[in-house]
């Protein structure tokens, strides 16, 4: 084994080199790469930002639901008081016949 290695002493020597020079080119390669796909990261805050407001318009939608909802709840308070039967049938029709 040792007089092999003393005789294909430069041939062991120069794969090596040229392994660690492929190693060293494929490893720039792949930084190169990744480096290049960084640049993507920095479009999240964007995206951030666009579903933030999403979130604020439906927010504000919510509110002006819900503001809406309590008229009706309170015009229809207001109607049982003025006319229960009238009241009564609608509440009967919102209930049954709007499903």
């Amino acid at each position: 084994m040792k007089e092999f290695i003393q005789k294909y002493q430069k041939a062991i020597v120069g794969t090596g080199a040229v392994s660690v020079l492929l190693i060293c080119y494929y490893q720039q390669k792949e930084l190169s790469k990744l480096r290049s796909e960084q640049i993507k990261v920095y479009n999240v805050p964007a995206a951030v930002d666009s579903l933030q407001s999403t979130i604020d318009s439906l927010n504000s939608e919510i509110f002006i639901l819900h503001t809406q909802n309590g008229r009706y709840e309170l015009s229809l308070e207001h109607l049982y008081e003025v006319n229960p039967k009238a009241g009564k049938q609608f509440d009967e029709y919102l209930n049954n016949e709007t499903e």
